[in-house]
């Protein structure tokens, strides 16, 4: 059985004082120290943050358009750490649409498959360059209802990881599930996050319901 160590590192104030969670998720190679800063770029300093690492630092070993046993046991292992992450702050009494969840590159995959295998009304999802995972979409596993969550998704055109078919098959499983997507693709973009996408992330991070 192949299960990512249980590590999760916070930051800020806590939860009891916050009453809000960002959940950061790491790319492959990357690691939760190094994705915690962004959170300071998108002026989250009214959230609690939870970031977890992956071992080895990669959550799964090949493209996420693999087909799907390839990445097995540690995609489930990794969707096993973030929703036990999730439930964890709910157990200190913070309500679903209270957490937010922000991914960049194999992180925003990971947040995109996580979030819509469990769709329930989340504060915000930010997936930065990412898009539900499977060399075929297996919609069997996506249940729940998004309730109007907020969305932000994106890639380049073209991207070296993430393919814009493969965002907007992930649109078009979320909004149907009734999530409010807002989707976009940047032309001749690096592998990277811009600061327009820091700002369409910042308004769901700041929307008030």
């Amino acid at each position: 059985m192949y299960t990512h160590e249980k590590q999760v590192r916070t930051q800020g104030k806590s939860l009891s004082e916050t009453g809000k969670a960002l959940i950061l998720i790491h790319g492959r190679g990357a690691t939760a120290a190094t994705i915690l800063p962004l959170a300071q770029e998108l002026g989250a300093d009214d959230f609690t943050l939870f970031a977890p690492q992956a071992t080895n630092n990669t959550w799964y070993p090949y493209s996420f358009m693999a087909p799907a046993d390839q990445n097995q046991p540690a995609l489930d292992s990794a969707l096993e750490l973030i929703d036990e992450t999730v439930q964890s702050i709910k157990s200190q009494g913070i309500a679903s649409e209270h957490i937010y969840l922000l991914g960049f590159s194999q992180g925003a995959c990971l947040t995109a498959e996580y979030a819509t295998r469990h769709a329930q009304r989340f504060g915000g999802l930010l997936i930065f360059t990412g898009g539900l995972i499977g060399q075929e979409l297996n919609t069997r596993n996506y249940k729940g209802d998004f309730e109007g969550t907020p969305v932000f998704i994106s890639t380049g055109d073209p991207d070296p990881h993430v393919s814009v078919s493969r965002v907007d098959e992930t649109v078009k499983q979320m909004e149907g599930m009734g999530a409010s997507v807002t989707r976009k693709v940047y032309p001749g973009r690096p592998h990277t996050i811009l600061q327009e996408e820091l700002e369409l992330a910042k308004k769901i991070l700041a929307s008030k319901e």
